[in-house]
């Protein structure tokens, strides 16, 4: 199976329909990755079909926590070298992502990406994300995040830039949970667990989906 019929055939089974235009960016989005990565520490991950597996269809699979409409507005914390955000923002064009990102050199390989891709829509702010206020609070529809060890981490530091009724979407080993006092904590419950494994792999994960109602 080639790198192209991985990621689409992927895709397809995580219910995303890459265009050929959309999967071609993807490559193009890794082939900067791979540059960059000799230069500034992006990903331990080398191989091209782990790499798509891992990386790619694992950020694709956060779509499954929640409906991608135009105008919907995403923040994705700690992206690093853009997953999930990213392979996100190339399916479903029409939302609005903005990343997260306090090292400078990988906020910079994130705006090449943009400027590459000619991606509308995104924008990458270089700083913590507990250093963000306004406009940034209680602005967004969806909060992603990869960076993150610990979920109550995820969920304090994520919540404040949900909207109500907004969504916090994390990608977790099957072992993981969370205590209601954590929940109580951050004004979310559980909207729903997806246990998935990741297409072509034996990697299995779960989509945690948290609804802020305070």
């Amino acid at each position: 199976m080639t790198p192209r019929e991985l990621l689409i055939s992927g895709a397809k089974v995580l219910g995303v329909d890459l265009s050929a235009g959309q999967a071609n960016s993807v490559f193009i989005y890794l082939t900067e990755l791979k540059k960059w990565n000799r230069k500034i520490n992006l990903t331990a991950i080398r191989e091209e079909r782990d790499i798509i597996i891992k990386h790619v269809l694992d950020s694709l699979s956060y779509a499954r926590g929640f409906i991608p409409e135009p105008g919907l507005k995403l923040m994705d914390m700690g992206s690093g070298a853009g997953f999930p955000a990213v392979p996100i923002k190339i399916a479903y064009s029409g939302i609005a992502v903005t990343l997260v990102e306090s090292v400078k050199k990988k906020a910079a390989f994130l705006r090449h990406v943009i400027r590459t891709l000619k991606l509308e829509g995104a924008e990458v702010i270089d700083k913590r994300t507990n250093e963000l206020s306004e406009p940034f609070l209680a602005s967004y529809d969806v909060v992603t995040a990869r960076a993150f060890a610990e979920m109550s981490s995820a969920l304090e530091t994520g919540c404040p830039f949900l909207k109500r009724g907004g969504l916090l979407v994390l990608s977790r080993g099957p072992q993981e949970s969370v205590t209601d006092e954590i929940l109580d904590g951050a004004g979310v419950t559980v909207e729903k667990q997806i246990e998935l494994t990741l297409p072509h792999s034996e990697y299995r994960r779960v989509i945690w989906v948290f609804k802020k109602i305070a």
